[in-house]
């Protein structure tokens, strides 16, 4: 059995959260050039430009993309043949918040409890799902979660009869109900069947997905095209000031449900659309 260290794991997730929030993957940069090159609004496409440009400075500078250095979820897969010693593998990933959150001066938006609000002044603690996997090694993935976007998100119990369409309507008024409120262009995660809690968490986790990329059932790659080009028409654009560019993905991730149920979750992401992972 493979051993890894608390020390290596921390080391790591502090790593991570800077990155994550300095600079976006090569998928996204290009996804939002590419947006910027089909736009046929002059004012839209001035938007995009600013937003390459605000990119930009964050990686030369050395800063944060934006302001709102969100709250630091992760998506765990551990490995049922690795050992972890040195501590406990959740405060290790809690302490490399804690270093990567100071040492990146990034900002602490975390309250501890969500009445009396507050501030834990370190941005702890993260929210942390894991997965029991094969193999021998440990897959950390980030994604800090600004909460402009995420409170414009959405949950709805359909019933089995809504079908297809009952979906469409849930991730199409999700996106008319965000508006400029979510900072677009978006990115729209969605969730499709499980059960109440897993629907929200098959939305977040789609949202850890490159855009560009498709679920690989055919017929739910086909719906994320159809959503894509039908939220792109409602003519949001970007900052909301029109313009064919109102997302750049629909990502949707489905789970198995009950006979009874339908459950779809919409989790709305701003354009700085941030995802790091690594492999230990």
């Amino acid at each position: 059995m493979r051993e890894l260290s608390i020390e290596e794991i921390t080391k790591a997730v502090a790593v991570l959260c800077v990155d994550a929030n300095l600079q976006l993957s090569p998928e996204v940069e290009q996804c939002i050039d590419n947006a910027k090159q089909a736009e046929k609004s002059p004012l839209a496409k001035s938007v995009l430009g600013q937003l390459q440009e605000n990119m930009e400075i964050a990686r030369e500078d050395k800063i944060p993309i934006c302001q709102d250095t969100g709250m630091a979820v992760f998506f765990v897969e551990l490995g049922q043949d690795l050992h972890i010693i040195g501590g406990d593998l959740t405060e290790a990933i809690n302490e490399g918040v804690r270093y990567g959150y100071a040492e990146g001066y990034l900002r602490k938006s975390v309250v501890g409890d969500p009445l009396e609000r507050v501030n834990t002044k370190d941005n702890t603690p993260a929210i942390i799902h894991y997965d029991i996997v094969p193999g021998d090694q440990l897959k950390i993935t980030v994604a800090p979660k600004g909460f402009g976007s995420e409170n414009m998100s959405k949950l709805e119990m359909l019933k089995p009869a809504d079908g297809v369409d009952g979906v469409k309507r849930v991730v199409l008024d999700a996106a008319k109900n965000a508006g400029p409120n979510a900072c677009p262009p978006f990115v729209l995660g969605v969730g499709i069947g499980g059960d109440f809690e897993l629907v929200a968490k098959l939305a977040k986790k789609a949202l850890t997905r490159e855009p560009g990329t498709h679920n690989p059932l055919p017929h739910i790659a086909k719906l994320e095209e159809e959503l894509l080009e039908e939220i792109n028409s409602l003519c949001i654009g970007p900052a909301g000031l029109g313009g064919s560019t109102t997302a750049l993905a629909v990502n949707i991730e489905t789970y198995a449900t009950h006979i009874a149920g339908l459950p779809v979750g919409v989790n709305m992401c701003c354009h700085v659309y941030r995802h790091k992972s690594i492999i230990l």
